[in-house]
């Protein structure tokens, strides 16, 4: 199953993040893959508004990986850097990360090819530019830079899980 939409904006890859939040439960993998800049951990913020974690959501690369204990009761938000890890699942589990990944949604960067053990259902975001260069730095490098550079959003479900669930809301 796989749904694909165009974001214009970083408020709607925000918006975008939020909506798919509404999709998600505990011990959800989200894997998001795009060059630098693409929007990974913009998506990542509208999630983490959505659930409710505490924040502020912002780019794991130099600590790898960061556990937002949700505000309202619901699962933490997980969100790893994978770009670093090349051992993937040893080097994720040698984390010690003081929470339950079954209890947890778990989103990692990069981490396609490294983590999908974790989980055989999953989702696959991939953010691709329509228009644009990488960025020059690393301070837009988490973020969507410009109204002009559009991207397209593709989110594949994988495993039993996403089987009933329609993907076509978040378009």
């Amino acid at each position: 199953m796989q749904m694909r939409t165009t974001v214009r904006t970083p408020e709607e890859m925000l918006r975008f993040g939020r909506g798919l939040a509404g999709l998600l439960r505990a011990g959800d993998l989200v894997l998001l893959s795009g060059e630098l800049g693409a929007g990974k951990t913009t998506l990542t913020r509208g999630l983490g508004e959505s659930l409710g974690v505490r924040g502020p959501v912002a780019s794991p690369t130099f600590v790898i990986a960061r556990v937002h204990p949700s505000l309202v009761g619901g699962p933490a938000l997980v969100h790893v850097d994978a770009y670093r890890l090349g051992g993937g699942l040893d080097e994720m589990e040698d984390l010690e990360l003081d929470v339950s990944l079954e209890s947890s949604v778990v989103v990692v960067e990069w981490g396609e090819g490294k983590v999908e053990e974790l989980s055989e259902n999953r989702l696959h975001v991939t953010i691709e530019r329509a228009v644009g260069e990488q960025p020059d730095s690393a301070e837009s490098a988490d973020n969507v830079d410009s109204a002009d550079d559009v991207r397209t959003v593709t989110v594949a479900a994988v495993g039993d899980r996403w089987h009933s669930q329609d993907l076509a809301v978040l378009a």
